[in-house]
């Protein structure tokens, strides 16, 4: 019986992976240029660090982890998201002791969730996020966002839409607990079993609940743009005066609250506008999270980042119509043309190669005919045409497969010729 691929999980295929991998790309240069430097981690770690990091409220922490006991009794869990382990590495590492700070880290990889998987959904998929840890500027709230925003950007996404938020400080969200509580209180038997046991643990996350989105309480809910203290209203203030200089657009969307429990101050989601990009448009979200390196066992430090999943990317892509050229073809095809010429063509194939250049030669013994439409599907630039004739002569054909021009060339200088034709 064969064996089918899990539920929730996708094969990347040749032609497909190239656009994957020019994404990661794009996203590894814009890093370097707004000097975030790539952090690896592990992609299971203790499942506390995200009890404890993520929130035991969370949607993800009650419902989504992959949680297991390994031979010695230990509780692991497959990475949910990104910024937890970033931060543990950060404290474990002592990185907040490196002269060079704030400490801008940026991750890329795959995170598991157990969740209904839909378009652009999967229970394997990859994140791709950044974190910079140690500065409670604004104006670095503003660089993070920006990040975001470029490399939607530059690979030419133009239907976006930014919403922002405050969720203020620790004062401010103490008031806005409060009020919320009163809020939903009295009916709060109404609402699903999740949200009533967040009432008293957390009752910011029954703003976020998808099953009771509806109930007339949620949209007469106290705003926390109403409970922000002097220090909260001047810090997002601060947020979009840096934004507006940047010439990003945005809204602001007191409703919106991220779906982990470590956000305060900012925090933002950009979201797809394109036509038929589905019901979920959320592209990427983040925000400041100020005392989450204090809960896993390090010193005072601030820190904002956020993550984006790349299948919504690469949906996004496809919505909007965003034509990229990826495979460029290769360098050369030899085709041969008897038995010595194809014993040649193997160290011929291995030069051309070492000296940089993309080159493949045929395998399964072809006709010439068959070996020149391979030479056209691969986009190949030139072919280089050598028979046991051309061999005995020390003599190579190479053709443009452009213009059709066709040159005989030495076959002891061929390489060094060939570059210089490139």
């Amino acid at each position: 019986m064969a064996i089918s691929i899990p539920r929730g999980t996708q094969d990347i295929l040749p032609g497909e992976v190239e656009l994957w991998q020019l994404i990661e790309q794009k996203a590894r240069e814009l890093c370097e240029k707004y000097q975030y430097q790539e952090i690896r981690t592990p992609i299971f770690e203790h499942t506390e660090l995200f009890s404890r990091g993520v929130g035991d409220t969370t949607d993800i922490v009650q419902k989504e982890m992959y949680t297991f006991e390994d031979r010695g009794g230990r509780s692991l869990t497959l990475r949910p998201e990104g910024t937890a382990s970033t931060v543990r590495a950060f404290v474990e590492k002592k990185l907040f002791g490196s002269a060079n700070q704030p400490v801008k880290l940026y991750y890329m990889g795959p995170m598991f969730r157990y969740e209904r998987p839909q378009s652009g959904r999967f229970r394997q998929f990859v994140q791709f996020g950044i974190e910079a840890l140690g500065s409670n500027d604004p104006a670095i709230d503003a660089e993070v966002i920006s990040l975001a925003m470029n490399l939607y950007k530059e690979m030419g996404l133009k239907k976006l839409k930014l919403v922002i938020n405050s969720l203020g400080d620790k004062e401010s969200r103490i008031a806005h607990r409060e009020a919320l509580v009163q809020h939903f209180k009295p009916r709060i038997h109404e609402f699903c079993s999740d949200c009533q046991n967040r009432l008293e643990k957390n009752p910011l996350r029954i703003l976020d609940c998808k099953q009771d989105r509806e109930h007339e309480l949620m949209s007469t809910a106290p705003s926390i743009l109403e409970y922000l203290n002097d220090d909260s209203k001047a810090y997002f203030e601060k947020v979009q005066k840096y934004l507006t200089q940047l010439e990003i657009p945005f809204e602001v969307d007191a409703n919106l609250v991220r779906g982990l429990d470590y956000y305060n101050h900012t925090a933002f989601e950009i979201m797809s506008d394109a036509e038929g990009f589905g019901a979920i448009t959320t592209l990427a979200g983040g925000g400041r999270y100020n005392g989450l390196v204090e809960e896993i066992g390090g010193p005072e430090t601030p820190g904002i980042g956020f993550a984006l999943s790349i299948e919504r990317f690469i949906a996004a892509l496809k919505a909007e119509g965003v034509n990229i050229e990826i495979n460029q073809g290769i360098d050369c095809y030899l085709i041969t043309l008897g038995e010595e010429a194809k014993d040649y063509s193997v160290g011929l194939l291995q030069q051309l190669r070492l000296a940089g250049i993309s080159a493949e030669r045929d395998y399964l013994n072809r006709k010439i005919k068959a070996q020149f439409k391979v030479a056209d599907r691969l986009k190949a630039k030139f072919v280089a045409i050598l028979g046991d004739e051309e061999l005995k002569n020390n003599k190579i054909n190479v053709k443009n497969m452009e213009t059709g021009d066709q040159v005989e060339l030495d076959l002891d200088s061929f390489v060094s010729t060939f570059l210089e034709m490139q």
